[in-house]
């Protein structure tokens, strides 16, 4: 199967979040594929961002998709909430609840496409017996919990392995990177075989008539 073309998620955790709706409209007409929604409960990992009413909120400032990587624990009560508040896709981490397979169903109940994280440290072996259920496979490339982190170079490898996996499916399975993506980083990612890019830092960097060129120069 061909690589699907790259696409990029601006990660409105850097946004100004005193203008998040103009924020996610400026993205949008700078060029971004998909918006993308960390949502942080200060449990699972360390911060606390958005919840579904923001989420409801700037949902009417786009008709792109919204791709919501729940940091959550538990996450089932929140796929729900995010489903209705507008989510296109529900990606979370397979520490995040006791039944990886039936929050993925649950996901897929709601009319959405289901992704499932792995951080660093996350074998890619949790795929072995949902990959048949899943839309996409985020790779973090830092730990989670903040933005502006160094990406860690030992993901390049697991990128590499799960582009082989999801190729050997026959399926159209986005394989997205989020964590200290940037023009340099990007390029090697997409060479391991990413075809989604998530980057905060590197997208609202400059304000918005930055975005446009910031958003190029991931792709290129």
């Amino acid at each position: 199967m061909t690589q699907q073309p790259v696409r990029i998620a601006p990660s409105i955790l850097s946004a100004d979040f005193a203008a998040l709706g103009a924020e996610v409209e400026a993205i949008d007409a700078a060029g971004a594929d998909w918006i993308h929604v960390d949502v942080m409960d200060n449990h699972f990992v360390p911060n606390l961002t958005i919840g579904p009413m923001v989420m409801k909120a700037v949902r009417k400032h786009s008709k792109k998709r919204f791709d919501v990587h729940l940091m959550v624990t538990p996450v089932d009560p929140l796929i729900s909430a995010f489903a209705e508040a507008g989510a296109d896709g529900l990606s979370f981490h397979p520490e995040a609840g006791p039944h990886v397979h039936r929050s993925i169903q649950l996901i897929k109940s709601l009319g959405k496409r289901a992704g499932l994280v792995l951080n660093p440290a996350t074998p890619v072996s949790v795929l072995d017996n949902v990959m048949g259920d899943l839309d996409l496979v985020l790779v973090m490339s830092v730990n989670p919990g903040y933005g502006g982190q160094a990406f860690i170079e030992s993901q390049l490898p697991k990128i590499a392995a799960i582009r082989k996996l999801i190729d050997a499916t026959g399926r159209q399975i986005d394989l997205e990177v989020d964590g200290g993506v940037n023009p340099e980083t990007a390029k090697r990612c997409i060479q391991a075989g990413a075809d989604a890019l998530v980057a905060g830092t590197a997208v609202f960097t400059g304000g918005p008539s930055k975005y446009a060129a910031n958003i190029k120069a991931l792709r290129s």
